[in-house]
């Protein structure tokens, strides 16, 4: 148990860190009149799209095995990842 919250914790933590999210959040928070409210909503909405992940993963898990999740996922990394170096995103 305490090895998957670790895990999932820090993946996460390293894929937040300096992403679009992250970057507008910060602006949101040198704008507004309490850095409080920001952060809770962030918070908030971090947590609901976490959730929905997990629920997406568990319920597509029942359909196909890991490795083409897996597989699926990373093909998908590559071609966005690509499609941003040519400037088509």
């Amino acid at each position: 148990m305490w090895k998957s919250i670790f895990t999932a914790f820090f993946l996460v933590f390293l894929a937040e860190l300096g992403d679009k999210t992250q970057l507008s959040t910060m602006l949101l928070a040198a704008k507004s009149k309490s850095i409080w409210f920001t952060f809770i909503g962030s918070a908030c909405a971090l947590v609901l799209s976490s959730f929905i992940g997990v629920l997406a993963g568990s319920v597509i898990n029942k359909y196909l095995p890991a490795e083409y999740i897996q597989f699926c996922s990373g093909l998908a990394f590559i071609i966005i990842g690509g499609l941003l170096v040519l400037g088509k995103l």
